[in-house]
């Protein structure tokens, strides 16, 4: 970047910061060095990468960061994953609002690769099976996030996936109690009146979008089908699809947009209310 759009950038920040909170700062370097591993990061434009520098600093203040297995979290690994959580907030108003829907949890432990969890299912003969998942990440309900460092760093690089936001977008979903594919819609969603509306216009668009695009994985697991540009793993169940589909939303808008006509317009409503009210 150039010696004067570094300048400018840094202005940016400070007007930012000074408005918002007195934070620590993220230095530009080190600001730099994320921007350039994420380029869904570095497309934003400039005010709203200043906006972002600013809330990924007051959300590394909120939180605590641990690492698994012997695994030293830098500050390097600390502000991409904050910059990540922190991009879904950017237009939810004042810094201390935004954060507010991330404060049921202070935890965030980062893996140094996939993690296995214990996990146990009953079948249909009530027999109990006892198994291992592979997991990128987890995000437990009033409880901390689980990140696995390798996806986190891929972000963006590897298709329109970002493991961060597929978390968060959970713990968004997950204020309203367990995740279900439906975040809480703020009042006026879409113009409906009441709660009531405005889930049922948020369902209207989003479960047969979810059905056509489990039909269409199933299409390609069972019969060769062309899969999906959309991670497959969105089929497993509606909180899935949900989290999956912010996650190519951030990452490459445009070709969601493409992909997804019905769903674009809602994450748009939700995400940057102001540009539809």
């Amino acid at each position: 970047m150039a010696p004067a759009a570094l300048r400018f950038l840094n202005h940016l920040a400070r007007r930012v910061r000074a408005a918002v909170a007195p934070v620590p700062d993220i230095g530009a370097e080190l600001w730099l060095q994320t921007l350039g591993r994420h380029p869904f990061l570095a497309a934003l434009p400039l005010q709203d990468q200043a906006k972002l520098r600013a809330l990924s600093a007051l959300f590394l203040q909120r939180k605590e960061f641990s690492g698994a297995h012997g695994l030293v979290v830098t500050d390097a690994m600390a502000v991409a994953i904050a910059a990540q959580a922190c991009l879904p907030l950017l237009h939810w108003g004042a810094p201390d609002k935004a954060l507010a829907w991330y404060d049921d949890f202070v935890g965030i432990v980062v893996h140094p690769a996939e993690a296995l969890a214990r996990r146990k299912a009953v079948d249909e003969a009530g027999v109990v099976h006892h198994y291992h998942e592979v997991l990128l990440g987890e995000a437990m309900e009033h409880g901390p996030v689980m990140l696995s460092w390798p996806a986190v760093d891929g972000a963006g690089r590897h298709g329109a996936t970002s493991v961060v936001i597929h978390e968060f977008m959970h713990k968004i979903d997950m204020r309203n109690g367990p995740a279900d594919g439906c975040p809480p819609l703020p009042a006026g969603f879409l113009g409906q009146a009441g709660a009531r509306n405005a889930h049922a216009a948020w369902q209207a668009a989003w479960q047969p979008a979810y059905e056509q695009f489990r039909e269409q994985v199933i299409i390609a697991e069972r019969f060769g089908g062309d899969w999906p540009w959309l991670d497959a793993y969105g089929a497993t169940a509606p909180a899935e699809f949900f989290a999956v589909a912010c996650e190519a939303y951030f990452v490459d808008r445009p070709r969601f947009a493409q992909e997804f006509p019905t769903l674009a317009p809602m994450l748009q409503a939700f995400f940057q209310p102001a540009l539809t009210g």
